[in-house]
């Protein structure tokens, strides 16, 4: 299933930040087909992501 942003052109930006937080957690992501990623690796990088939306949230709010 494809997901469609928003905003259209937010597909790179969202691309680079999955990208940015895989890294973080020490996770290996290609360009393309992640298909093989375990649950435990794809939830690491779903809960990074949200970690950092909390973060940057909570920055905009003081």
């Amino acid at each position: 299933m494809a997901s469609n942003p928003l905003v259209p052109n937010a597909k790179d930006a969202l691309n680079r930040f999955k990208m940015e937080a895989a890294s973080e957690v020490g996770v290996n992501l290609k360009n393309g087909y992640n298909g093989d990623l375990t649950a435990s690796q794809a939830g690491s990088i779903g809960g990074q992501m949200v970690k950092k939306m909390i973060e940057q949230a909570e920055k905009s709010m003081h």
